[in-house]
Protein backbone atom coordinates (compact mmCIF):
# COMPACT_ATOMS: atom_id res chain seq x y z
CA UNK A 1 0.00 0.00 0.00
CA UNK A 2 3.10 2.18 0.51
CA UNK A 3 3.62 2.83 -2.95
CA UNK A 4 0.25 3.19 -3.75
CA UNK A 5 0.31 6.02 -1.45
CA UNK A 6 3.72 7.41 -2.99
CA UNK A 7 2.47 7.33 -6.06
CA UNK A 8 -0.07 9.78 -5.34
CA UNK A 9 1.88 11.40 -2.90
CA UNK A 10 0.78 14.85 -3.81
CA UNK A 11 -2.97 13.89 -3.89
CA UNK A 12 -2.52 12.36 0.36
CA UNK A 13 -1.00 16.21 1.18
CA UNK A 14 -3.24 17.97 -0.23
CA UNK A 15 -6.26 15.54 1.75
CA UNK A 16 -4.45 15.63 4.43
CA UNK A 17 -4.21 19.51 4.38
CA UNK A 18 -7.78 19.86 3.79
CA UNK A 19 -8.79 17.39 6.80
CA UNK A 20 -6.59 19.94 9.21
CA UNK A 21 -7.86 22.95 8.10
CA UNK A 22 -11.43 21.78 8.52
CA UNK A 23 -11.57 19.09 11.25
CA UNK A 24 -12.98 17.27 9.03
CA UNK A 25 -11.54 13.89 8.76
CA UNK A 26 -14.59 12.16 6.59
CA UNK A 27 -12.30 12.95 3.05
CA UNK A 28 -9.62 11.61 4.49
CA UNK A 29 -10.68 8.44 5.55
CA UNK A 30 -12.08 7.75 2.19
CA UNK A 31 -9.10 9.32 0.04
CA UNK A 32 -7.65 6.22 2.36
CA UNK A 33 -9.99 3.40 1.58
CA UNK A 34 -9.50 4.09 -2.11
CA UNK A 35 -6.39 3.68 -1.98
CA UNK A 36 -6.05 0.60 0.62
CA UNK A 37 -8.73 -0.83 -1.96
CA UNK A 38 -6.79 -0.34 -5.18
CA UNK A 39 -3.85 -1.79 -3.13
CA UNK A 40 -5.65 -4.74 -2.25
CA UNK A 41 -6.92 -5.21 -5.96
CA UNK A 42 -3.29 -5.04 -7.34
CA UNK A 43 -2.20 -7.61 -5.03
CA UNK A 44 -4.66 -10.03 -6.13
CA UNK A 45 -4.16 -9.44 -9.34
CA UNK A 46 -0.17 -9.54 -8.70
CA UNK A 47 -1.03 -13.07 -6.92
CA UNK A 48 -3.64 -14.69 -10.27
CA UNK A 49 -0.48 -13.56 -12.67
CA UNK A 50 2.03 -15.81 -9.97
CA UNK A 51 -0.67 -18.73 -10.08
CA UNK A 52 -0.92 -18.06 -13.80
CA UNK A 53 3.24 -18.12 -14.17
CA UNK A 54 3.30 -21.43 -12.09
CA UNK A 55 0.51 -23.01 -13.89
CA UNK A 56 2.22 -22.03 -17.44
CA UNK A 57 5.35 -23.22 -16.56
CA UNK A 58 4.18 -26.70 -14.67
CA UNK A 59 2.66 -26.95 -17.94
CA UNK A 60 5.86 -26.53 -20.15
CA UNK A 61 7.77 -28.50 -18.52
CA UNK A 62 10.18 -30.72 -20.01
CA UNK A 63 8.82 -28.73 -23.77
CA UNK A 64 11.28 -25.50 -23.39
CA UNK A 65 14.96 -24.94 -24.82
CA UNK A 66 17.05 -22.91 -22.64
CA UNK A 67 16.10 -20.12 -24.62
CA UNK A 68 12.70 -20.13 -24.58
CA UNK A 69 12.73 -21.05 -20.74
CA UNK A 70 15.13 -17.86 -20.38
CA UNK A 71 13.21 -15.61 -22.53
CA UNK A 72 9.71 -16.60 -20.74
CA UNK A 73 11.19 -16.25 -17.10
CA UNK A 74 12.52 -12.76 -18.30
CA UNK A 75 8.96 -11.67 -19.51
CA UNK A 76 7.41 -12.76 -16.20
CA UNK A 77 9.42 -10.91 -14.39
CA UNK A 78 8.34 -7.82 -16.00
CA UNK A 79 5.47 -8.71 -13.91
CA UNK A 80 1.55 -8.77 -15.26
CA UNK A 81 1.98 -5.91 -17.64
CA UNK A 82 4.69 -7.51 -19.65
CA UNK A 83 7.25 -5.79 -21.71
CA UNK A 84 6.66 -2.40 -23.03
CA UNK A 85 5.54 -2.46 -26.04
CA UNK A 86 5.82 -6.35 -26.31
CA UNK A 87 8.11 -8.89 -26.75
CA UNK A 88 9.75 -8.67 -30.52
CA UNK A 89 12.05 -10.63 -32.09
CA UNK A 90 14.64 -8.32 -31.50
CA UNK A 91 14.01 -8.68 -27.93
CA UNK A 92 14.38 -12.19 -27.64
CA UNK A 93 17.50 -12.42 -29.73
CA UNK A 94 18.99 -10.04 -27.45
CA UNK A 95 17.98 -12.15 -24.17
CA UNK A 96 18.86 -15.42 -25.69
CA UNK A 97 21.21 -14.71 -28.03
CA UNK A 98 19.85 -16.55 -30.92
CA UNK A 99 20.21 -16.19 -34.46
CA UNK A 100 17.52 -14.15 -36.43
CA UNK A 101 16.45 -17.99 -38.06
CA UNK A 102 16.35 -19.74 -34.15
CA UNK A 103 14.52 -16.76 -32.49
CA UNK A 104 11.87 -17.06 -35.38
CA UNK A 105 11.49 -21.01 -34.81
CA UNK A 106 11.93 -20.45 -30.91
CA UNK A 107 9.17 -17.62 -30.75
CA UNK A 108 6.79 -19.56 -33.16
CA UNK A 109 7.13 -22.43 -31.54
CA UNK A 110 6.42 -20.87 -28.29
CA UNK A 111 2.83 -19.26 -30.08
CA UNK A 112 2.22 -22.94 -31.21
CA UNK A 113 2.67 -24.52 -27.47
CA UNK A 114 0.13 -21.87 -26.01
CA UNK A 115 3.14 -20.05 -23.97
CA UNK A 116 3.13 -16.65 -25.88
CA UNK A 117 0.40 -14.59 -28.29
CA UNK A 118 1.16 -12.84 -31.26
CA UNK A 119 0.19 -9.33 -32.41
CA UNK A 120 0.87 -8.60 -35.76
CA UNK A 121 3.05 -9.12 -38.44
CA UNK A 122 6.33 -9.53 -39.79
CA UNK A 123 8.64 -6.36 -38.43
CA UNK A 124 5.30 -5.21 -36.41
CA UNK A 125 4.91 -8.69 -34.68
CA UNK A 126 5.12 -8.29 -30.67
CA UNK A 127 4.21 -11.52 -28.28
CA UNK A 128 2.74 -10.99 -25.04
CA UNK A 129 2.13 -14.03 -22.66
CA UNK A 130 -1.20 -15.79 -22.69
CA UNK A 131 -2.09 -15.30 -19.26
CA UNK A 132 -4.75 -13.07 -18.22
CA UNK A 133 -4.26 -9.37 -17.24
CA UNK A 134 -6.87 -8.99 -14.20
CA UNK A 135 -6.43 -5.62 -12.16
Amino acid sequence: MAATILARRKNYYEVLEASNKQNEITNGLMWFASVAIEALRRTIATVEFLIDKTKMLDRLKGQLNDRQEKALLRMFREGPEGFRGGLTAGKYSTITGASPATTTRDLVDLVAKGALVREGERRHARYRLSVPING
